[in-house]
């Protein structure tokens, strides 16, 4: 369908980073473990979206939004709303300048009925959804497994400064095509568009 419409396949996931960082691994004195000490006994977490875009003859492109965890009673979503979800995939079709065929997975917001009224409202937006439990074709969880592995051995005071270091590993891999060539090689999954002849 995408080779047809002349559209960017976009791959969409959420994840989020609290202030407590991954456990990694480090060089210390022999006998001695090195032990980082973090501020993390808060549940404050930032949450993050990214859109990774690929077109036949086009270099992939990287799209990504934080946000800071806004709740403030139970009621309220700690991550994404639907209408934070339209904004970003309105700045990837500014962005692209073409129509996008999404494909994303099951999460609640995704296939609630504001979502789907936002997307019918979208006649550029084409939507696939993942079939359940099948993480591994999705191409930006090896991005947040590859982000998350960089942010193991640095100790963050506040939500500030870890904004600021998860907004520049971004942004140093969508300078990267080559590796996220290789997120999308991971999936085992053919770009390019059947070619008869």
């Amino acid at each position: 369908m995408a080779a047809d419409l002349g559209a960017w396949v976009v791959f969409e996931d959420e994840s989020g980073q609290g202030l407590r960082p991954p456990k990694g691994c480090t060089w210390g004195r022999r006998g001695t473990t090195p032990v980082v000490m973090v501020t993390g006994g808060s549940n404050k977490r930032i949450s993050l979206a990214a859109l990774l875009c690929i077109k036949p003859g086009h270099r992939p492109r990287l799209i990504y939004r934080v946000h800071n965890s806004r709740r403030r009673g139970n009621d309220q979503r700690k991550g994404f709303t639907e209408a934070d979800y339209a904004a970003l995939l309105d700045a990837a079709h500014q962005q692209l300048t073409g129509p996008l065929v999404l494909v994303w997975d099951n999460l609640n917001s995704h296939v609630s009925a504001a979502m789907t009224e936002l997307i019918a409202a979208r006649d550029w937006l084409t939507v696939y959804r993942l079939p359940p439990y099948a993480h591994e074709l999705n191409p930006v969880e090896p991005l947040w497994s590859h982000l998350k592995r960089s942010l193991a051995n640095l100790a963050k005071r506040n939500l500030a400064q870890l904004t600021a270091l998860v907004k520049t590993r971004l942004k140093r891999m969508q300078y990267r095509p080559a590796l996220l060539e290789g997120f999308l090689a991971s999936t085992r999954l053919d770009p390019m568009p059947l070619s008869l002849s």
